[in-house]
C-alpha cells in the first residue's frame, strides 16, 4: 500500500508566524533537581508512555517536511536517556536534507562521555545550563549535582569542537552576585552567556517572588560598568544579544516575565509523551502521539494543521505577591524542556 501523499505546506499559524524551530523533550527525567525547575521528590513518567525513538524520528521528519529547519533536543536531561546517541545520529543524518541545525541543551553532567559523539553526529553547538561556579551553591541549586563533572564536560565539549553557550537563570539573593564573574569566566573561554528570568512553571517549593530578578534591572546594572552594544544576532530562540566590549564576548537576555517576546515566536515544543505544546506559558496542545499511532502519517499531518490553528498569540506570565508565587502553569519546566 502506497503512503499517503502529504503536501509540503509550511507551518504557519493564524498570526502569520512561520514555525521553523522544534524543541523535542526526549525525557522528563534528570539527574539534577534544580530548585527552579523541579520539586525535590519528582514523579516521572512511566517509560511505556514515552515516545520511542522511531516515533520521535517520524514526528521530526513530518516537521522537517513542513519547513522546520532547526531541532533542539532537551529534557529533563536528554543525555540520561538510554541510547540517546542513536537518536542524535539519526536526526543528525537529516542535516543538509531539510534540517539546517541540530542542537542540544544539557546540564553538562554527561557531556564528558558524549561530546565527541555529538560532534560526529553533526551537532556543532550546545547550550549548557550552569547557574553558579561555587561548588556549595551548585549543590544547593541542583540539590544533587557535582560541579566538577559539569566543568569536565564543558572542557570535553570544547575539545571536541562544540561551540558552547552557557545558560544561567538569574535569581535574586541566590546567584545575582555571580553574574559578572560568570560573564568573565564564560567570555574568557570563548563561550557566550545567556541570562534567563525565572518562570512560574510547576510547584517547586521555592518562593519565586522573592527570587525573581527582572533582567532589565540587571541590564542597567551591567551597562553602568560595561559597554554593551546591541546585536542583531538571532539563534532561533527568544534571546536578545549584546556585545560586551570589555570582555569581547556575547551576552544574551531571555525575558519571558518582564518583556513578552511572543510577536516573533517561531517554535513549538514536543514532550516525551508526544504532546505538542504551542507555547511554553500556555496549556494549548495537540496529541501527536495518538494521531500517529491511531491514524498514521496523514493523521499526524492533520494534527500539525490543527496545531497551527490553536497556537496562542503569546503568554502572560504573572508573578507578584498577590499571586502568592503560585505557578502560572502547573507542569514543571522539565516536561517541556524550557
Amino acid at each position: 500500500m502506497n503512503a499517503p501523499f502529504l503536501p509540503n505546506r509550511p507551518l504557519i499559524d493564524r498570526y502569520g508566524r512561520t514555525i521553523s524551530y522544534l524543541r523535542i523533550s526526549v525525557t522528563d527525567r534528570c539527574d539534577f533537581r534544580c530548585v527552579y525547575c523541579m520539586a525535590e521528590d519528582m514523579v516521572f513518567l512511566p517509560k511505556k508512555d514515552v515516545l520511542s525513538f522511531e516515533e520521535v524520528e517520524t514526528i521530526a521528519s513530518a516537521f522537517i517536511r513542513r519547513g522546520t529547519t532547526k531541532i533542539r533536543l532537551t529534557g529533563g536531561e536528554p543525555l540520561v536517556r538510554r541510547d540517546i546517541m542513536e537518536l542524535v545520529r539519526s536526526l543528525g543524518g537529516r542535516i543538509g536534507a531539510g534540517l539546517e541545525e541540530l542542537t542540544i541543551t544539557t546540564n553538562g553532567s554527561q557531556l564528558a562521555k558524549h561530546a565527541e559523539g555529538l560532534f560526529a553526529a553533526g551537532v556543532r553547538r550546545i547550550n549548557v545550563s550552569l547557574d553558579t561556579l561555587d561548588e556549595g551553591r551548585f549543590r544547593d541549586i541542583t540539590r544533587r549535582g557535582r560541579l566538577p563533572d559539569v566543568l569536565a564536560g564543558i572542557e570535553a565539549a570544547q575539545a571536541a569542537g562544540l561551540a558552547i553557550k552557557i545558560n544561567m537563570v538569574a535569581m535574586r539573593g541566590v546567584n545575582d552576585d555571580e553574574i559578572e564573574p560568570m560573564m568573565a569566566w564564560s567570555h574568557g573561554r570563548g563561550m557566550g552567556l545567556t541570562l534567563i528570568e525565572g518562570m512560574p512553571l510547576g510547584e517547586v517549593g521555592i518562593d519565586r517572588v522573592d527570587s525573581y530578578l527582572p533582567l532589565r534591572e540587571l541590564h542597567d546594572r551591567l551597562a553602568r560598568r560595561y559597554t554593551l552594544t546591541r546585536l542583531d544576532k538571532r539563534t532561533g530562540g527568544p534571546a536578545r544579544y549584546v556585545h560586551v566590549a570589555e570582555t569581547g564576548g556575547m551576552l544574551g537576555f531571555i525575558t519571558p516575565m518582564s518583556h513578552n517576546f511572543c510577536e516573533s515566536c517561531n517554535r513549538v515544543r514536543l514532550t516525551a509523551t508526544g504532546q505538542l505544546f504551542l507555547c511554553l506559558g500556555q496549556e494549548d496542545q495537540v496529541n501527536l502521539r495518538d494521531a500517529l499511532r491511531d491514524g498514521g502519517l496523514a493523521a499526524l499531518d492533520a494534527a500539525l494543521d490543527q496545531a497551527m490553528l490553536i497556537k496562542p498569540k503569546g503568554h502572560d506570565f504573572v508573578l507578584d505577591r498577590g499571586s502568592s508565587g503560585a505557578p502560572a502553569v502547573a507542569r514543571h519546566m522539565s516536561v517541556t524542556g524550557g
